[in-house]
């Protein structure tokens, strides 16, 4: 960070000890008496002169000057040594010294970029309740403490046939793949990620995938504004050949396109189906492939798929910078939670449950569901009640709050809470703020105008909270998703990073029993959830698990099955 050029440093003198003295008694004490002391004071740089009269310890006068000069000393020890941890502004901009601009009050005549986010941020501080004075950002807590990696590390190695049929698959220039992808980003990742997979398998080249436009958002971005292109394509150069667009030489062809690919197809129905085609036709058009690919794939396809999505879909360079300024800005005074809040309105309608904000709100959801009954994604035969005890519904924010309180989270915990606006506004995040004071969203976060670019464009706005969650000390989600699915495999695959699963099924009855006494109910939810803080977990132990949520053994690997690779 730049040196300020000028700085102005200021002492305050409180009111009451100017108040108490007269001008006449200021004048007396400082500027001497007609009759000359025997031992004026002189300087030769000066034309002034002052001399003191002869005091004794009993003159009123040398008092009020005892005085004075002991109030200017406290006044000085109060300026210039303040506590260095004390939160003046939640982003201070620390000096060489360890205290930040405003600590030491220095004023900059240059404009400073940190010192507008830290004056933006002190806003957002002040109209929050402030929590106690020793609570110290590097508190230490149990709630932060990482779970144990057991030594797993990214492990890539192809196989030997894998690499041997490369050469071969990325300089075909007969057959192409195009994919149109939709859902709101996330869900897209998945798409393309399996996408990359199925042109390996036919040993076709890829067109840059397509993003349909979404209905819900309106968003019309295209692959090339959310993600770096050119990143993509190097990554995958010794995988699948990417292409922009397709060649003049197949501009013209007619797609063959396929629009009910089953779901979780093998590799083998891939090529039965579509192989004889498209070596035919030479371009072949793919529509909705979300979870039309098995999860269980050979282990080469599944590391192709930890290759996509951890190392290829590196998001393009406007939206990494300003996640990775908020992200910079959450993690400045300490370590932080990212909270996946699932309380929009359509999530309400479209998961069957009910916000439990008010009657009114609920009745809002109901109407909707009613007009719009092909909405609902869960189990039309259940009642809310039915669902919301099998752990179908998303946690409200009373529910978040008194799980994280449950699992030990301080007061002073700073949380950066990801999401579209709640159902019902800040009203639906009371009791959230009210427990946890320090809650921040991007908009909080970012300065004027950062956001500007991206307004209307959910995809950007998605990419940024993917960012800013990645990059926490503790994740956790009021409920499953692709987002949370996303973040979960993300967090494991860079070390098994604290992400926190709510256990909902379980952990529901006791939230229901008010009857249960406070340190009964904590030590309960902590131990539901002694084993869902994000510790290693083998994605072969239960069939149908996405590679890219539970990332070993395929993609990860320790000092006592293989060597530790990375890319």
């Amino acid at each position: 960070m730049a040196k300020p050029k000028k700085k102005v440093s200021y002492i305050s003198v409180p009111s009451q000890i100017i108040s108490s003295l007269s001008s006449s008694s200021l004048q007396s004490l400082l500027v001497s008496p007609t009759k000359s002391s025997s031992q004026p004071f002189s300087s030769s740089s000066s034309s002034f002169s002052f001399s003191f009269p002869s005091l004794s310890y009993k003159s009123p006068r040398l008092w009020f000057l005892a005085l004075f000069l002991v109030g200017l000393l406290g006044m000085l020890v109060v300026g210039f040594n303040l506590d260095p941890l004390t939160p003046f502004s939640p982003y201070p901009c620390p000096t060489s010294d360890g205290f930040s601009r405003s600590q030491l009050g220095i004023s900059s005549t240059v404009p400073d970029p940190s010192a507008q986010t830290s004056q933006v941020l002190n806003s957002i501080e002040e109209r929050q309740p402030s929590i106690s004075r020793n609570a110290s950002f590097h508190e230490e807590s149990e709630f932060w403490k990482q779970p144990d990696g057991l030594g797993y590390r990214p492990c890539l190695e192809f196989t030997q046939e894998y690499r041997k049929a490369s050469p071969g698959i990325v300089r075909n220039r007969r057959k192409y793949l195009m994919v149109v992808v939709s859902g709101g980003m996330n869900q897209q990742r998945n798409q393309i990620v399996d996408a990359v997979v199925i042109a390996r398998v036919l040993g076709a080249s890829l067109v840059v995938p397509i993003l349909q436009v979404n209905v819900i958002w309106g968003d019309e971005s295209e692959f090339s504004d959310i993600f770096d292109l050119d990143h993509f394509k190097r990554v995958l150069a010794d995988d699948v050949h990417v292409v922009s667009s397709l060649p003049s030489t197949h501009i013209m062809t007619r797609p063959v396109e396929e629009k009910r690919t089953p779901l979780h197809v093998s590799p083998a129905w891939i090529r039965s189906r579509y192989l004889k085609r498209l070596n035919r036709d030479g371009v072949l058009l793919l529509r909705g492939l979300d979870s039309r690919l098995s999860k269980d794939l050979p282990s080469d396809l599944q590391k192709l798929r930890c290759k996509v999505a951890f190392h290829a879909l590196k998001f393009a360079s406007p939206i990494l910078e300003i996640g990775s300024k908020i992200a910079e800005r959450m993690s400045s005074k300490g370590p932080y939670l990212a909270l996946h809040l699932r309380m929009e309105k359509d999530v309400w309608v479209r998961t069957g449950c009910l916000p439990g904000l008010s009657h009114e709100y609920d009745e809002i959801v109901s109407n909707e569901r009613k007009q719009r009954p092909e909405l609902l994604t869960a189990r039309s035969n259940m009642s809310y009640h039915d669902r919301k005890l099998a752990g179908l519904c998303p946690l409200n924010a009373l529910e978040v709050t008194r799980l994280l309180k449950a699992l030990g989270a301080p007061k002073s915990s700073r949380i950066y809470w990801a999401g579209g606006q709640p159902l019902g506004g800040k009203e639906a995040l009371r009791s959230l703020i009210e427990e946890f004071p320090h809650l921040y969203n991007k908009e909080d976060l970012a300065l004027p105008g950062e956001l500007e670019s991206f307004a209307n464009r959910a995809s950007f706005m998605a990419a940024i909270d993917y960012i800013v969650s990645e990059r926490s000390d503790v994740f956790m989600p009021s409920h499953g998703g692709n987002m949370g699915h996303a973040i979960q495999g993300h967090r494991a695959y860079l070390g098994h990073k604290k992400y926190i699963t709510p256990n909902k099924r379980q952990m529901l009855p006791f939230f229901m029993n008010s009857s249960i006494p406070e340190e009964d109910f904590n030590r309960i939810i902590k131990e539901l959830h002694r084993d869902s803080l994000g510790q290693p977990e083998l994605r072969t132990s239960k069939s149908g698990r996405d590679v890219t949520k539970y990332p070993v053994p395929e993609c990860m690997c320790n000092s006592s099955n293989k060597t530790h690779s990375s890319m």
